[in-house]
């Protein structure tokens, strides 16, 4: 029976089902909430952020879990994210956000964005005017800084490219354990899942079913003709097919969704299995890149094009 748990270079233990925690408009009530029904589902990873302002309903979420013995503090998995305007000392960032949780250490703490904003930016769309000059050699030392405090267990990145990754690997002491990025079956990473795989990175997938829920996100995967007649042959939801998908590539997948119908279906994609005529009819399926990054594209800032935010990775769009 496949394990539906992957073990990092780090030597911790995540589990592929990932619970997603971002919310807009912002509401800690209706975060709270939606964890303690995670939990009863059967979800343990749990995936947050500065930017998200969700950290304190996670913590108090999870908790009020712990206390009242339902789970034990060692079975969750607990991410969160440096933002951008803290490259300079993510030591104190992560004690902030331990705070914000009341929590002693993290499982996994990621870079989010390979971008620098200045200390006061805590926004997610900055200003042409709020981009400082990254160092991220230094800011990976910090990162590092982590783990040896015992603040974190593994430390890993988000939205990075093959060539952003290459580079940080030339002067990394701990290698990133983790890369977050955008993916699902109409954006498959196939170049950067093999680059990551060679260099022991896991790859986590943010928005496996598109992102529909968000602003800037889509319908077009759960949408999608073949995906869905590949759920209708399995019996399946179009999003347990691209769930499934997500984590047949060996990925971790983080969802969201706050109803409590779609929560369990979610986590029933644990149970569906693709053949290989699904695998062959996804990986025809043309491409199309949701979350393009556009906010960190400026004149004033160290991506001047898309191309030169996600590198080659990009490059199937054009």
């Amino acid at each position: 029976m496949r394990s539906y748990r992957e073990m990092l270079s780090s030597t911790w233990e995540l589990p592929l089902m990932g619970f997603g925690t971002a919310l807009l408009p912002y509401n800690g009530d209706a975060v709270e909430e939606a964890i303690g029904v995670a939990l009863d589902v059967g979800y343990r990873h749990f995936d947050t952020a500065k930017i998200y302002a969700s950290e304190p309903a996670v913590g108090r979420a999870l908790g009020s879990a712990i206390d009242e013995g339902k789970v034990e503090r060692e079975e969750l998995f607990v991410t969160s994210k440096l933002w951008c305007s803290d490259h300079d000392d993510p030591v104190m960032a992560l004690r902030q956000t331990l705070q914000n949780l009341e929590m002693e250490y993290l499982d996994l703490y990621l870079v989010h964005w390979p971008a620098k904003l200045k200390p006061w930016v805590c926004y997610p769309v900055p200003n042409e005017d709020d981009f400082e000059e990254l160092d991220m050699e230094s800011t990976w030392a910090g990162m590092e800084k982590c783990i040896e405090l015992g603040l974190c267990r593994s430390i890993g990145i988000s939205n990075f490219s093959c060539a952003k990754i290459d580079r940080l690997l030339d002067y990394a002491s701990i290698p990133p354990a983790v890369n977050q990025v955008e993916m699902h079956p109409l954006w498959r990473q196939k170049k950067l899942r093999q680059f990551c795989l060679e260099r022991n990175i896991h790859v986590s997938a943010y928005s496996p079913l598109g992102g529909p829920g968000n602003s800037w996100g889509s319908k077009a995967v759960v949408t999608d003709p073949v995906i869905k007649s590949i759920a209708l042959k399995h019996r399946a939801t179009s999003a347990q097919v691209a769930l499934q998908w997500g984590m047949v590539q060996g990925s971790s997948v983080i969802v969201k969704s706050f109803n409590r119908r779609r929560m369990r279906e979610n986590m029933g994609a644990l149970q569906v299995t693709l053949d290989e005529e699904d695998l062959m009819a996804v990986e025809v399926l043309e491409e199309r890149k949701i979350m393009r990054g556009e906010f960190f594209v400026s004149e004033k800032g160290p991506y001047k094009t898309i191309s030169d935010l996600w590198d080659e990775d990009i490059d199937c769009l054009y």
